[in-house]
C-alpha cells in the first residue's frame, strides 16, 4: 500500500524539451540514491522515468513529473507522477501491451516501465490527459543515518 504524498516534501520539474528529460532523470538518481536505493534499483527507477517523461513530452505534449519521498512508512519508496494534459490514452490495456507503439519505438515504454518498479498505475480521461504514477521501494539496503544525506 502507498502512503499519502506530502505536499511539502512533493518536487515538482517541468517537462517541456529534451533538457527537461534529462533533469528529471538527474533528480530521480538524486533521490534514490539519498533514499538509499542500489545502484541496480537506481537504474531501473532512472529507465522508468525516462521512458514516462519522454512519453510525457511527446504524447501528452508536455506537463510535469513530481517525484516524491516516502519516508513515513516502514519502508523507504519513491513515488514518480508524470502528469499531462493532453489527448490522453483511449485503450489503456493495448497501450500497455509489448510491442504496441505509437511513435514508431519498439513500444516497450509503459510495459516496460511497469515492469521496473513495484507499483504502477495509469489515470487517463481522453481528451483531458494522463497522470501515471508509479512507486518503488528500497530492497536490501541499511536506512541512512539522520543527517547523513
Amino acid at each position: 500500500m502507498t502512503a499519502a504524498p506530502d505536499p511539502d516534501t512533493a518536487t515538482s520539474l517541468p517537462i517541456g524539451s529534451d533538457a527537461d528529460l534529462a533533469w528529471v532523470r538527474h533528480q530521480v538518481r538524486r533521490f534514490a540514491a539519498e533514499l538509499g536505493f542500489g545502484l541496480v534499483q537506481q537504474t531501473k527507477l532512472v529507465t522508468a522515468a525516462s521512458e514516462l517523461a519522454r512519453n510525457t513530452l511527446i504524447h501528452g505534449g508536455g506537463g510535469e513529473a513530481r517525484i516524491t519521498p516516502l519516508t513515513d512508512t516502514p519502508t523507504r519508496g519513491l513515488r514518480l507522477c508524470f502528469i499531462d494534459t493532453g489527448p490522453g490514452i483511449r485503450d489503456v490495456e493495448l497501450a500497455t501491451t509489448d510491442g504496441y507503439t505509437t511513435g514508431g519505438g519498439l513500444g516497450l515504454g509503459l510495459s516496460g516501465a511497469r515492469r521496473l518498479v513495484d507499483e504502477f498505475s495509469i489515470d487517463t480521461t481522453p481528451g483531458e490527459g494522463t497522470v501515471v504514477t508509479l512507486v518503488a521501494w528500497v530492497t536490501g539496503a541499511p536506512a541512512p543515518r539522520p543527517g547523513s544525506g
